[in-house]
């Protein structure tokens, strides 16, 4: 079972991906999504429990979980 992230760490999230940052998707550790490695979406908010939301390019509107997803910041 994985903790609960601190207040520092959500903020730290939140100073790295505000909200229009650009980011791809590497691994995420969901059976039922259609998301597959190399999606890219624009993050919207970070919520008080330090998910990622995002609204993907291919419509979806699932989070990433830092510590379980794999991910990166997309940069022109």
């Amino acid at each position: 079972m994985n903790r609960m992230p601190t207040e520092k760490e959500i903020a730290r999230s939140r100073t790295l991906y505000p909200a229009g940052t650009r980011v791809e998707l590497i691994e995420m550790d969901d059976p039922f999504t259609t998301l597959k490695e190399g999606d890219q979406g624009t993050v919207e908010m970070i919520d008080d429990l330090g998910q990622i939301h995002v609204r993907w390019d291919t419509g979806s509107g699932l989070a990433l979980i830092p510590g379980i997803d794999r991910f990166r910041k997309v940069t022109a």
